[in-house]
């Protein structure tokens, strides 16, 4: 029987069903809905040698492969950890390049933050301090969640190791974002005119901005994968 006849009927709207309840990337949601696609049809084609008729066969292949509301939390599961194993990546990669990009231009183009005029105060080069580790340090913490997801990945069910790395992802970027707006208002009330910066540092922070909030839709976007997962 051709495989335009096999795809059709009942099969297509369990595969249908199944994909609207799906989020992640949409190349992976794509490929679970051809495997599951595949594993209807060989099922069906299984039953159809026993004598049953083609409805038949898409139903009890249906039935033999479980509930679609059931399936797609499985399948769900699959997505969130594949997508905040995707995010905490990206985060231990980019935070410290971008860190060190932007120190660096810094540097080179505007000087110490202490330099002043005069002594700026305590509190303002504990701020700087902490912006400064603040990268780093959520960077790293993106690592060891990557390390640990891998090691516990047997032992945690999957719906908790994608809610904790998405957690830990979102956390991350709160963090960063909570360092950079900090220095930003610290500077502004300690010399404003130090916000007024050379053009390619200009661009520099804005670069900067743009990856903080694609990092910081990439963890929504991986938190809001693994919530929908009953």
């Amino acid at each position: 029987m051709g495989a335009d006849v096999m795809d059709a009927g009942v099969i297509d709207r369990y595969v249908s069903d199944l994909g609207a309840r799906l989020q992640g990337s949409k190349k992976q949601v794509r490929d679970l809905l051809t495997e599951a696609r595949d594993s209807l049809t060989d099922a069906t084609e299984a039953h159809l040698d026993r004598g049953l008729d083609e409805t038949e066969a898409q139903q009890r292949a249906v039935e033999e492969f479980g509930p679609v509301r059931e399936i797609a939390n499985e399948y769900q599961a699959e997505l969130a950890v594949a997508y905040g194993t995707r995010t905490l990546v990206w985060l231990a990669i980019v935070l410290p390049l971008m860190h060190m990009t932007w120190e660096y231009g810094r540097m080179l183009f505007i000087g110490p933050w202490q330099d002043f005029g005069t002594m700026p105060p305590p509190w303002y080069l504990f701020v700087a301090k902490a912006n400064d580790l603040t990268s780093g340090i959520a960077s790293g913490v993106a690592l060891v969640a990557l390390i640990l997801g891998r090691v516990l990945a047997r032992r945690l069910d999957t719906k908790l190791l994608a809610k904790i790395g998405a957690g830990v992802a979102l956390a991350a970027v709160g963090a960063v974002l909570l360092g950079n707006v900090s220095i930003i208002l610290a500077t502004a009330h300690v010399d404003a005119s130090r916000l007024l910066q050379s053009l390619p540092m200009s661009i520099a922070s804005l670069i900067t901005w743009i990856v903080i909030v694609r990092l910081g839709l990439l963890a929504r976007r991986s938190l809001s994968c693994a919530t929908i997962v009953a």
